[in-house]
């Protein structure tokens, strides 16, 4: 076999070699790829929209549990459909959870818009913690575009000792979508809302 056929055949070898090794690796790369949404954002990685980052949630105390419902509204001329993608989860007190909104810009053109919420009872409202959450932050969607909104968050263990409190099991939290700030503390949902926890910034996943 002369030399430059010996030569061919040793490219061919490196490039089925590499092809391999390519292969496994975007084996490794789904497989990493692949691990449950859940668990990533368990770890506040963040996950569309801009987390904001609380208190940790302490770990559940005792075997009481709360319901905790999902409402979502958007005010009538941003051209969107937003929604929860569960109307309720139930968790242990001190046990973090996790919920999700899902909004679509129902437009043909791109569309800004901000979220504010709020918590009822109002009286439990210092008793529910967020770790991660997408409010007060302008989100832009791209005509058509849809994106899910994530939420982490739990509830003070403390809940049931205050007498306020205790005989409370279930708490909704409400998130309303408006075109800007402005919008929304002319309809006057500002002097309600929950408060702003602070930025964490991430970029947003949408598709």
């Amino acid at each position: 076999m002369d030399a430059s056929r010996q030569a061919v055949i040793a490219r061919r070898n490196r490039r089925v070699v590499g092809a391999a090794f390519g292969v496994v690796f975007g084996m490794v790369g789904v497989s990493f790829a692949a691990v449950p949404l859940y668990d990533l954002f368990c770890r506040v990685t963040g996950y569309n929209g801009t987390p904001m980052i609380g208190q940790a949630a302490p770990g559940a105390a005792g075997e009481r549990t709360v319901t905790i419902r999902f409402n979502a509204n958007t005010q009538p001329d941003l051209p969107w459909r937003f929604e929860p993608v569960q109307q309720a989860v139930q968790l242990r007190l001190g046990e973090e959870g996790v919920g999700f909104y899902q909004a679509s810009n129902l437009a043909d053109r791109p569309s800004t818009g901000i979220s504010t919420y709020n918590v009822t009872p109002e009286v439990v409202g210092k008793y529910f913690h967020k770790t991660a959450c997408f409010c007060f932050e302008e989100q832009t969607l791209a005509a058509g575009q849809q994106a899910d909104m994530p939420l982490a968050f739990w509830v003070d263990p403390r809940i049931a000792d205050d007498p306020n409190t205790r005989g409370i099991r279930t708490i909704t939290i409400s998130y309303t979508f408006f075109r800007s700030l402005n919008d929304a503390e002319r309809a006057g949902a500002l002097a309600n809302a929950g408060p702003h926890v602070g930025r964490r910034e991430s970029p947003s996943v949408l598709r």
